[in-house]
């Protein structure tokens, strides 16, 4: 049979029927399970995978081994026997478990991405999808109805970030749970902290965040600067404190406990920069675009030190300075996009005055090549020095840019002196500038006292280009 005619046949049948076996990947998608044996995956459970990617590559490879084959070692010195080889198992194209052991766990780290896989549980079955090593996407038996059960939510179905302590995602919007014993299809979209899940041809997670469920446990706080109830010593938050997101890149991984799962059909798509960019756009309405594409007239201050190269603003190699507005904004939501150079250095001005200095007489939210910078010049940059922090004053999250030379794009959003900012879909900054405190601050910048400014670019000698440079007054 033609491969086109046969790939074009496979995805209609999906479409139609999306519980429908496929041995064929939808367009653009890879297989990530062989039908044949557990080749690309190793073993791990409800750990952080950070704890993994610390490891020595000698001892990463090790214990991979030991995930797959045995010999992983309880605290005692007995093997644990809980490694793949002895409780999955291929049987007709099947991804088969028997309810215990490891979870399986991709040897590839995801970004942004899109997952179809297809599972089937038996009665009592708890199961769910780790996304970038990060639980979870509930999978459950949905008609146990006994108290526990009730007050797990398990009558509210599959597909909802369960582990979120927020309650956006947490339970699915709607029951599409086909009846236990049958073929249920999941397609997943990731792009940055935010997660869509369609169940069976349902949306039951709409762009929701998915928390860092380590992060928080860690912290002994729940996400958003509440305290953990089961952490009681924790200190309450500082303030400007956020729970630590979730990994830019991770596994994917298949939990299973409980009773035995069925998975097949297991194809992912990555997402590019481009696409993602594209995605994170949506929603465009009351925004105006600041930047023509073709010069300079509508920006004002250090002009001479800016040029618009390929319909992008560049500050000029050596140069640098404000290069800001003509119109002055209060509260508002900020879109660009952004790309640097290696090491490259630059920022976004807030509420600046006409002739004074962003960083002291404004706000500066850093633009930087965080690890770039400091591998040039051998040292640490400070917490308010890395991208997307409040210059003088508070440290974004770390981790979230794209490699140099790639497009990124950026969210500020100020309310008063509430100030978000985030990256590529993902908070890295959520500060009331109110409740801070300055005591340890040497330079608090005079743009916290400030309603309204000029907006712009804070060049440091380095060629940063931005585009689509759009703001919304709120």
């Amino acid at each position: 049979m033609n491969s086109k005619f046969t790939s074009l046949l496979a995805t209609t049948l999906l479409a139609s029927n999306p519980s429908i076996f496929s041995t064929e990947p939808p367009p653009g998608f890879t297989p990530l399970f062989n039908g044949k044996d557990l080749t690309g995956w190793y073993g791990w459970g409800t750990q952080d995978p950070a704890d993994l990617w610390n490891m020595s590559a000698e001892d990463k490879a090790a214990y991979k081994k030991k995930s797959i084959e045995g010999g992983l070692l309880d605290a005692k010195g007995n093997d644990k026997g809980d490694h793949l080889n002895g409780h999955w198992k291929v049987e007709n194209g099947e991804l088969v478990n028997d309810g215990k052991g490891l979870y399986l766990t991709t040897d590839k780290d995801y970004g942004d991405f899109e997952l179809r896989v297809d599972y089937k549980m038996l009665p009592l079955g708890d199961s769910g999808i780790y996304l970038r090593g990060i639980p979870q996407i509930q999978i459950w038996d949905f008609t146990e109805k006994d108290e526990k059960a009730v007050s797990l939510g398990k009558p509210f179905g599959s597909g909802g970030l369960w582990n979120n302590k927020n309650p956006e995602g947490k339970n699915p919007l709607k029951l599409v749970d086909k009846p236990i014993g049958e073929w249920n299809t999941f397609h997943i979209k990731m792009i940055g902290e935010r997660v869509t899940v369609t169940l069976n041809g349902e949306v039951v997670v709409k762009n929701a965040v998915l928390e860092n469920f380590f992060a928080n446990k860690k912290a002994g706080y729940l996400a958003y600067g509440k305290k953990d109830a089961k952490a009681s010593k924790a200190e309450a938050p500082p303030p400007g404190w956020i729970s630590d997101p979730v990994y830019a890149k991770g596994p994917i991984q298949l939990q299973t406990h409980g009773s035995e799962i069925r998975w097949r059909n297991v194809f992912i798509r990555e997402i590019s920069a481009d696409e993602a960019n594209q995605t994170l756009a949506a929603g465009e309405e009351g925004f105006t675009r600041i930047d023509n594409g073709k010069d300079l007239s509508n920006w004002q201050g250090a002009v001479d030190n800016y040029e618009v190269v390929d319909g992008n603003i560049v500050c000029k190699q050596g140069k640098g300075g404000d290069l800001l507005t003509k119109e002055e904004y209060g509260d508002m939501t900020l879109r660009f996009e952004f790309k640097l150079p290696p090491a490259g250095n630059n920022g976004i001005a807030l509420r600046t005055p006409l002739g004074g200095h962003s960083a002291k007489d404004g706000l500066e939210l850093q633009v930087i090549d965080t690890d770039g910078y400091e591998a040039k010049t051998g040292k640490p940059l400070a917490p308010y020095q890395v991208h997307g922090s409040l210059y003088h004053v508070l440290g974004a999250k770390r981790g979230f840019l794209r490699p140099t030379g790639e497009w990124n794009t950026q969210e500020v959003e100020v309310r008063g002196n509430q100030i978000k900012v985030t990256l590529n879909g993902t908070r890295i900054l959520d500060a009331d500038l109110d409740t801070l405190d300055y005591s340890g601050v040497k330079t608090k910048p005079a743009g916290i006292d400030r309603k309204t400014g000029h907006i712009g670019f804070a060049g440091h000698n380095d060629p940063v280009a931005f585009r689509n440079f759009r703001v919304k007054r709120l």
